[in-house]
């Protein structure tokens, strides 16, 4: 919950790459060239956050410039009103106009409501002038459009547009909107570890460097990631100061007069928010590492990305990094941010963040009802042969049924998260990677990589209907 735990996709690219492998497998055809126009469905199924739309959306310029016009519909669907709530802010700061802030603040803005339970005063500014906006969204259609017409809500119930304006309503700082994260991150701490708790450093350094980096974390550096064990705050910088309550990690809000009753913090506490955009780089200079230390923190990689990707969304240009913007602090002890007390009412909005955000041609984003998780696993004939891309989350995969199948299309990609980026057992994590496997194989799917000839275990796994030569020759030549 609140964050997934593979890197960031160009949904669009894998689909392209699928639909290559699958032309190039016909003997004695050469696949033909990309079509001018490709329209596709995307469905995400409990990604948690909007990763995979903001690289999609990002990368789309390149695919234009190579002469391929994408048209993506979006389809997002969450079993939790909150975390569909949050997934639209994340959207709202990735695509803020220009206008209201340079590029490296709007980085560290979504960083930090991204993966600190703890905002800074600036941050927290921000989220109550983006939440004004947010919640006339909701409300009016008309406003909706004027802002971001690539949002639509028209599949949710108006209980779950209730839920999203009492979690917006949330958000603002009034008396009896009260989050006390720290305590409730301590209080869950402590009894996660049990008798653990008073060695927990040496618990949260064999997470670290026996199981994750032996995974997919070898970016994660021991600092950084203790000081998110210890305190929930994942991405710091010693000028910046932690003090304002991440109001977007609350869930289960219920109104109680002019009061919340919520259910605390129940997401990761064992990952953290590295995974997304702070493993994997395209300028192999930040991944360099000596002795068993990195140059760079998965904080800084994270911060290289996004300024790569929010680069892209505003200019539809390439992105060229200086390195000396990266700040070199894989091994270096850091007196960590500091976390202040606050009064909650002692703060509101210096400015209403309402103008249009940035607008991505031929992108639509659909945001599901709750209850569209029951159909799409039963293959609902509303949703038959719709999508030509399924993301399903490592914790949606038990939603799954053979009878989900029908909501694809004939040539389509699967792409299933497996469970490998947390703190399980191998044992567990190969017996769910042996499911996810099981699950593709008896609905006729093959994998896009030969997994079987790789001597390593995958975040995610990519699948392709599996057909016959004449039936692929038909499809694709």
């Amino acid at each position: 919950m609140f964050w997934g735990l593979s890197a960031a996709l160009d949904l669009f690219e894998e689909y392209l790459n699928m639909s290559k492998s699958s032309a190039e497998s016909c003997e004695g055809e050469k696949p033909n060239e990309e079509p001018k126009i490709v329209q596709i469905n995307i469905l995400l199924f409990g990604s948690n956050d909007p990763r995979h739309v903001i690289k999609t959306m990002a990368k789309m310029y390149a695919h234009k410039a190579k002469g391929t016009t994408p048209i993506i519909n979006f389809y997002i669907v969450d079993g939790c009103i909150e975390t569909t709530a949050r997934y639209i802010a994340l959207l709202g700061i990735a695509l803020e106009c220009p206008e209201s802030m340079n590029l490296r603040g709007k980085v560290h803005l979504f960083m930090d409501v991204y993966g600190n339970s703890l905002l800074r005063a600036s941050s927290y500014q921000y989220l109550v002038g983006k939440t004004k906006s947010l919640f006339k969204m909701i409300t009016d259609d008309e406003c909706r459009e004027r802002l971001t017409p690539l949002l639509n809500f028209e599949n949710l119930k108006y209980r779950e547009r209730d839920g999203l304006e009492n979690a917006f309503r949330f958000w603002l700082p009034k008396e009896g909107h009260i989050f006390q994260i720290q305590e409730y991150w301590a209080a869950r701490l402590r009894k996660l570890m049990g008798v653990r708790y008073d060695h927990r450093d040496g618990a949260f350094d064999w997470d670290l460097n026996m199981v994750l980096k032996d995974r997919e974390g070898q970016q994660i550096c021991s600092q950084e990631y203790r000081h998110w064990r210890e305190t929930g705050i994942a991405f710091t910088y010693p000028e910046y100061e932690y003090s304002k309550p991440n109001k977007t990690l609350a869930v289960g809000l219920v109104r109680n007069g002019d009061k919340y009753i919520h259910r605390g913090y129940i997401g990761d506490m064992q990952t953290g928010p590295f995974a997304a955009f702070g493993l994997l780089s395209t300028d192999e200079r930040l991944l360099h590492s000596a002795h068993g230390q990195n140059d760079y923190r998965s904080t800084d990689v994270t911060e290289r990305n996004l300024l790569e990707l929010f680069h892209e969304l505003s200019s539809e240009t390439p992105y060229e990094h200086n390195l000396n913007d990266s700040r070199r602090y894989g091994s270096v002890k850091l007196l960590m941010g500091k976390t202040l007390l606050y009064n909650e009412c002692n703060i509101d909005a210096m400015h209403d963040y309402d103008k249009p955000w940035i607008q991505i041609e031929g992108i639509k984003i659909h945001f599901l009802s709750s209850e569209d998780i029951f159909k799409l696993r039963n293959g609902d004939d509303c949703w038959s042969n719709h999508f030509d891309v399924a993301f399903v989350g490592y914790n949606y995969f038990a939603f799954l049924k053979d009878s989900f199948i029908k909501v694809l299309k004939e040539k389509c990609l699967l792409i299933l998260e497996t469970k490998l980026m947390t703190t399980a057992r191998n044992e567990d994590i190969a017996t769910f990677e042996e499911k996810l496997m099981n699950y593709a194989k008896v609905n006729n799917f093959t994998s896009v990589i030969n997994y079987s000839a790789l001597n390593k275990k995958h975040s995610i796994l990519k699948y392709k209907r599996k057909m016959d030569a004449e039936e692929t020759c038909a499809n694709n030549c």
